[in-house]
C-alpha cells in the first residue's frame, strides 16, 4: 500500500465516472445508436448552452458520502469509505477510512493540497503543480478542482475554437484547434479536446489527449440525481493513460448540505514526501 492511499487521495480531489456516449437526431425520432440515420448535425452554441453547461450550482456547502476504488496495471486498493466535504470556493476536505479506521486525510485550497497518510507516516504539502504532474495535466487549479467533482464543465469551450453537435442522445463539443494551456512558469501544452453532455445537458464525460506525448485523461459521469435545486452525478470515473496509467472510481451514495467540522493537521512524526 506504499503511497498508494495518497496517490489516491490527491488524484481524486481531481476526477469523475461511467462511459455513456451523446447522441442526438435533430427531428428525427429517437432511435439506437446502430441506426445509421441518426447522425449528429452540427448546431450553433448559443447562449442558452452555454448557461447550463458553465453556471456552477449555488450552494455554501456539499457533504458527499462515497466509497473509493483504485486500480492501476500493477496494483488493486481494495474499496475505502470516504467523506468529502466541499465548502464552496474556499475547500474540498476529504476523509478516507477501512472498517470505520481513519488511514488518510486531505484538504484543497485555492493555495494548493495538503494530505497525510497513517499507514506509512508520510505527507505531502504542494501547489496544483503536484496534482497536474500526478495526472499528466498542467491546467488543474482549485476552480476546476471543484468543478470536476461535482460533474461541471472544467476545461475552457468557445464558439470559435471547438463545434458543438447533437444527436439523439445529446451533445458533443469537440476542440477544431489544438487548445494551448500556459502555466505560471511558462510551459505550454497542447490538448485535443472532446466533451458530451445528455440532451438535458448532464455532464457524460471529457476526454483530453495531450498532442505531444499522448497522454490522455477521460472523467465519465453518470446516474446523475436531484438534489436541492440542482443534479450531482452518483458516479464519476477517473482514466490516467500515458507512463502513469490507473483508474479511479469514486461512488457517490449521499448528499447533504449540512455543516459539519473539518478538521486537518499532519502529526509531528510524519515525512514529506515527494512522488
Amino acid at each position: 500500500m506504499k503511497k498508494l492511499i495518497i496517490l489516491m487521495l490527491t488524484a481524486l480531489l481531481l476526477y469523475s465516472c461511467k462511459a455513456r456516449k451523446t447522441v442526438d437526431g435533430g427531428n428525427e425520432a429517437a432511435t439506437t445508436e446502430e441506426n445509421p440515420r441518426d447522425m449528429s448535425k452540427r448546431v450553433p452554441a448559443d447562449l442558452t448552452f452555454y448557461q447550463h453547461v458553465l453556471q456552477n450550482p449555488e450552494f455554501d456547502q456539499l457533504k458527499i458520502s462515497s466509497k473509493i476504488s483504485m486500480e492501476s496495471a500493477t496494483t488493486y486498493l481494495p474499496t475505502l469509505d470516504a467523506t468529502i466535504y466541499i465548502q464552496n470556493n474556499e475547500k474540498v476536505w476529504m476523509n478516507l477510512s477501512a472498517f470505520f479506521i481513519n488511514v488518510a486525510r486531505g484538504i484543497a485550497t485555492p493555495d494548493g493540497v495538503k494530505a497525510y497518510n497513517r499507514n506509512d507516516k508520510t505527507y505531502i504539502d504542494s501547489d496544483f503543480e503536484y496534482l497536474n504532474n500526478l495526472l499528466n495535466t498542467n491546467f488543474l487549479n482549485y476552480h476546476t478542482l471543484q468543478r470536476l467533482l461535482i460533474g461541471r464543465t472544467f476545461v475552457k469551450i468557445n464558439s470559435r475554437e471547438f463545434m458543438l453537435t447533437k444527436n439523439s442522445k445529446g451533445y458533443t463539443m469537440a476542440s477544431t484547434v489544438n487548445q494551448s494551456v500556459e502555466t505560471e512558469e511558462g510551459e505550454v501544452r497542447e490538448y485535443q479536446v472532446e466533451i458530451r453532455y445528455a440532451s438535458n445537458f448532464d455532464l457524460n464525460s471529457v476526454h483530453l489527449t495531450d498532442v505531444d506525448s499522448g497522454d490522455e485523461l477521460q472523467v465519465i459521469y453518470n446516474d446523475w440525481e436531484e438534489f436541492r435545486n440542482y443534479r450531482l452525478p452518483k458516479n464519476v470515473k477517473l482514466i490516467i493513460k500515458g507512463a502513469k496509467s490507473s483508474q479511479i472510481l469514486l461512488e457517490n451514495t449521499k448528499f447533504d448540505d449540512s455543516k459539519m467540522q473539518t478538521p486537518f493537521s499532519v502529526p509531528g512524526n510524519y515525512k514529506k514526501i515527494e512522488i
